[in-house]
């Protein structure tokens, strides 16, 4: 049997204070969304401002970082490739870039999901949160 670790709620609140410090650094008005490694909502945040689509988006992006093990862009680029069969798999939400997963040790812990600017601005919160925890 393994160990793995997990995300306490210390994690997550410098998860999510880095991920804001981030977006309100270039005045990004977005929504921030952290997950387990189930996919299961652990904090969600809305700034000023942030598109209320967002708030469902952003989890989303999470909850397919997490079960995925990579990144959601992953799966933007092969629906974009060509693969749109890709888009009837079950449980999978948010396929635009924007969801990161959280990993320590070689295991998913979580994920990150970032709505309301540009994609790959999204993923740039997204990756300033996680670093704030040291991963």
């Amino acid at each position: 049997m393994k160990t793995k670790a997990v995300l306490e709620l210390a994690d997550v609140k410098a998860i999510a204070a880095a991920a804001e410090a981030e977006a309100l650094k270039n005045q990004w008005a977005v929504t921030i969304a952290i997950v387990d490694d189930g996919g299961h909502l652990l904090w969600l945040q809305r700034l000023d401002g942030a598109p209320a689509l967002s708030s469902h988006i952003a989890p989303a992006k999470a909850h397919t970082a997490a079960l995925g093990r990579k990144e959601s862009k992953a799966y933007e680029e092969v629906i974009n490739q060509g693969r749109t069969s890709f888009l009837s798999a079950p449980a999978v939400q948010g396929l635009l870039e924007g969801g990161v997963p959280v990993m320590k040790d070689g295991q998913c812990i979580g994920a990150v999901g970032v709505s309301g600017v540009k994609s790959s601005e999204d993923a740039q919160i997204a990756k300033a949160g996680i670093a704030a925890i040291g991963l």
